[in-house]
């Protein structure tokens, strides 16, 4: 059986995991003296940033894990070249702001915008981006530095395309990101577009816009048959949305509903009562800061995930990539999966699901949407109790309906579907993998299922 199926029965009664030993390098000398293969730290070394990931995917139960928050500078913005270098431990937040003072912005909307610069770049991180222009972070990298397992630093440059297209969302499996550097443009305007609809129209709607030159964002309530949409669209306006109703949009959905949705569970012992409220403040809540709040704003004023709870209380979510051409059909076949698993097992997301169109983009070899358009569904809830086997559901549905895992993302893939959907391009990388790492250092159990 696959371990990543696993289902936690409560038969029988787990040893307590250990935990690997934890350093956090201030400079790029201190890291290389870490990954160096004859000091004491114990492999796999792994890195890690924010801590956002969904899955194991930066963490062991034995091991170093390696954090670079530490390693927290902006090198240099260059109006000439229009670029940014900057160290991975900075935040991306922190890179929009000093941008805007700047007059400039990254290339798409990225959220999750706690996350570090290295994580952004060695896995998916994505947000409503507007056409074409890349659908990741990680797509606008022009060169990089790269700590190696064998205690070197590599630079990697632009006229290496084939190597930076396997550092792109390579899950620090090629080694940790010290620094990189970012294509960016000056900031420009867009005009929000925002629409309540049954999940049957926007079923309706899907297909016009896997292709469409047009930003999504949208949230789902399959309970109550709801869909909020974001649509986004250039606009010659001169001024964006101001940047604190953007914060209290983003307060709003990441804080207060998964707060309120938690203490409701504590207060209200009747399952239908606890969840009918539950629905009812997530729509009340929507209603006001996804139809009435916002009309515009750039890259940097919308920026989002800045509250989203990280550590003991945080957020549960899976998230899977769906054909953008079919996603209509998908919707539907979600909506039913929600509400026959409440019904046949007991147990739902408290939280709506949200997602994101992401382009065709082949910039990176482990990229979800590297051969056709894509739309991101992210499943969330504030509730540990019957979570884990909700997402094994929740993954075989997904499989079976063409879903694209991400492996710092997604819950319970299977190992032969991942290894099928990402096919050769999976085995080009692990060539390059072996070639950096032939030792398999940086590879920790979690990885190893679908890289060894």
């Amino acid at each position: 059986m696959n371990p990543a199926r696993l289902r936690d029965t409560g038969r029988f009664r787990l040893t307590p995991p250990q935990t690997a030993q934890i350093v956090e390098p201030t400079t790029v000398e201190e890291l290389l003296k870490v990954l160096d293969p004859g000091s004491r730290y114990a492999r796999p070394l792994r890195p890690f940033g924010a801590l956002s990931a969904a899955t194991d995917c930066n963490t062991s139960s034995m091991g170093t894990s390696i954090g670079t928050s530490g390693l927290n500078r902006i090198l240099d913005v260059n109006h000439e070249a229009m670029t940014v270098t900057a160290e991975a431990g900075v935040r991306v937040d922190t890179l929009n702001r000093v941008l805007a003072e700047e007059g400039l912005e990254l290339v798409g909307s990225p959220e999750a915008a706690g996350r570090t610069l290295g994580g952004a770049v060695a896995s998916p991180c994505f947000g409503p981006s507007i056409g074409n222009d890349g659908a990741y972070f990680a797509s606008q990298v022009t060169s990089a530095k790269l700590a190696l397992a064998n205690g070197r630093l590599l630079n990697v440059t632009p006229q290496q395309q084939n190597l930076l297209a396997a550092v792109r969302m390579s899950y620090g499996l090629l080694g940790t990101i010290t620094e990189a550097t970012l294509k960016v443009r000056p900031a420009t305007v867009f005009k929000a577009d925002h629409r309540r609809v049954t999940i049957g129209d926007f079923a309706n709607a899907a297909g016009s816009l896997a292709d469409a030159a047009v930003g999504l964002k949208f949230c789902l309530m399959p309970y109550k048959d709801r869909a909020y949409l974001d649509i986004r669209r250039p606009s010659n306006e001169g001024k964006a949305g101001y940047r604190t109703l953007w914060a209290i949009k983003d307060w709003g959905e990441s804080t207060v509903l998964p707060r309120l949705s938690s203490s409701l569970h504590k207060v209200v012992p009747l399952k239908g009562v606890r969840f009918g409220l539950i629905d009812s403040i997530a729509a009340a809540t929507h209603d006001m800061v996804n139809t009435r709040f916002v009309k515009s704003g750039s890259n940097s004023t919308s920026d989002s995930g800045r509250y989203r709870a990280i550590g003991p209380d945080r957020i549960r979510f899976s998230s899977w990539c769906f054909p953008a051409t079919d996603f209509g059909v998908v919707l539907r076949a979600y909506r039913d999966f929600c509400r026959r698993t409440w019904e046949t097992n007991g147990y739902r997301a408290d939280l709506p699901a949200i997602g994101y169109r992401l382009a065709r983009d082949p910039s990176a070899l482990l990229s979800p949407s590297a051969e056709e358009a894509m739309i991101v569904l992210q499943t969330m809830s504030t509730q540990e109790k019957g979570w884990e086997n909700f997402v094994i559901d929740l993954a075989e549905f997904a499989e079976h309906w063409g879903g694209t895992p991400m492996f710092n993302l997604t819950r319970s893939a299977s190992v032969d579907h991942a290894r099928q959907v990402y096919g050769p391009r999976r085995e080009l990388f692990n060539r390059v993998r072996r070639q950096l790492d032939p030792d398999n250092r940086l590879l920790n159990p979690f990885l190893a299922q679908y890289f060894l």
